[in-house]
């Protein structure tokens, strides 16, 4: 690999890179979350309804799933300080916009800019296989995407604090602007100028087509419980995505210099990652929810719950995860290079199926539903901290980029599927209360423990494919 030195800067130290890289996650992740408990007061603020206050999530998602691999792939091209610097610029904008924007439209607008962040991880992970030797990669790489997981938990809890007792929903976006400015700044101080990996140009032809074909299939995924899932919007965007992105695909083999190769998504190393993180994309949000709605609930009309305030509810329930995984982060990596990234994901898989199934059985005091989260929350950070590891041992030093870009790509299409599909359930079984039944909640778990068996299945499955560099995995 190689690493050609910036001849006027010295190559940085690698406890400052990883920290910094770690910055920019964590940013990615807390804009992601920070917003989940602010759409009712967003709603009540800007005079808007609920279903339109959900596009405030739904924006985000969709300007993710066009830039991602754009990002990627143009840090594999012109070299990921400059694209790094630009998506944390326009992140910067769109924090600014949301402080200061006083209706829908202007905050849909912010948020689409933010959905840029979504190309910091896979472009932090480029660096540091271009930067760092392999004996500190599997640390590092750990160390960054675990902040994916924690910096969700981070945005809950600042979301709490600052709109405790109806404050104005502006108010936790300041802590995204600090964040990103710090960053940012950091970046242009520490990341090096190094010549890309890559070679070539964008397709940008082929990334439109994905474009399209992920905002189809994104919208009716996230919209799929306002919209009704036999509506002609949601059977209609889904099967234009299923002649859109297959179409990609035949594209893709034509080009000389396609935006994804075809043989890379085809390759089952690639494919296993890519698997696993659409399913832990599930369990995340499933999880993120469930607990958030049971812990909030009033027991006085519903017969369970515990009455949690949003603040409560972030600080009890689940920090306690965020803060696990801040010091699992470098044990995971270690782990990893030790006993395998297969293994590592299946461990953290089986703590998954642990998690929900607490919460299925056991939730009546506050103890045990903290004991699931973070059983759940192991798993994610687990994940995070192993994914990273089988895509590069995977692919080409220069195709590193767009090959994180698809694994985060697959991420979000399962927390969006999580999210919904949570949703649904939990609607489903509201009575006469006006809270799900308990029943429901034991379904999502159930969901959940089947998400975190799905990926013990995909790793028991990838134990078979030949990792070249990388011992077997028992």
């Amino acid at each position: 690999m190689s690493r050609a030195a910036d001849p006027g800067r010295p190559a940085p130290r690698p406890g400052a890179l990883v920290a910094v890289l770690a910055l920019g996650t964590t940013a990615l992740s807390l804009l992601q979350s920070l917003v989940v408990p602010l759409l009712p007061a967003i709603a009540a603020q800007l005079g808007v309804s609920a279903n339109a206050a959900g596009w405030v999530l739904t924006a985000n998602l969709l300007a993710a799933a066009v830039a991602t691999p754009v990002l990627g792939r143009l840090g594999d091209t012109w070299g990921e300080r400059p694209v790094l610097l630009g998506v944390l610029a326009v992140m910067t904008v769109g924090t600014l916009l949301a402080l200061v924007t006083a209706s829908l439209p202007l905050l849909l607008v912010a948020r689409v800019l933010q959905g840029a962040s979504y190309g910091v991880f896979p472009l932090a992970i480029s660096v540091l296989r271009r930067e760092l030797p392999a004996a500190r990669l599997g640390v590092a790489m750990s160390v960054v995407s675990s902040t994916l997981a924690v910096g969700g938990v981070v945005g809950l809890v600042a979301a709490g604090v600052l709109t405790r007792d109806g404050a104005d929903y502006h108010r936790p976006f300041w802590i995204g602007l600090v964040v990103c400015v710090v960053t940012l700044v950091l970046t242009a101080v520490l990341l090096p100028r190094r010549p890309a990996t890559g070679s070539g140009r964008v397709d940008w032809t082929g990334a439109a087509v994905l474009a399209a074909g992920l905002v189809l299939l994104l919208l009716p995924v996230s919209q799929g419980n306002a919209w009704g899932w036999a509506s002609p919007g949601t059977l209609g965007c889904l099967a234009a995505a299923a002649l859109v992105l297959p179409g990609w695909v035949l594209l893709q083999r034509r080009r000389a210099e396609p935006l994804v190769r075809p043989a890379l998504l085809a390759d089952p190393r690639v494919v296993v990652p890519n698997l696993a993180g659409l399913v832990t994309g599930v369990g995340l949000f499933t999880s993120f929810l469930a607990v958030l709605q049971y812990v909030q609930t009033p027991p006085g009309t519903a017969g369970y719950g515990f009455g949690a305030s949003v603040l409560e509810a972030a600080l009890v329930y689940l920090l306690p995860g965020g803060l696990a995984g801040v010091l699992l982060g470098p044990v995971a990596g270690r782990v990893v290079a030790r006993a395998g990234a297969l293994t590592t994901l299946r461990a953290g898989a089986v703590c998954g199926v642990a998690g929900f199934g607490l919460f299925a059985v056991l939730r009546d005091s506050p103890a045990q539903v903290v004991a699931a989260g973070l059983l759940t929350q192991l798993w994610v950070t687990v994940a995070y901290a192993a994914l990273p590891a089988l895509v590069v041992a995977a692919v080409r030093p220069e195709e590193t980029g767009v090959a994180n870009a698809v694994n985060s790509i697959a991420r979000s299409v399962g927390q969006a599927v999580g999210s919904t599909v949570t949703v649904a359930v939990l609607a489903a079984g509201t009575g006469a209360t006006g809270s799900p039944s308990p029943g429901a909640f034991t379904a999502v778990a159930l969901l959940g423990a089947g998400s975190a068996a799905a990926v013990v299945a995909v790793t028991l499955v990838g134990r078979r494919v030949p990792v070249p560099g990388a011992r077997a995995a028992p």
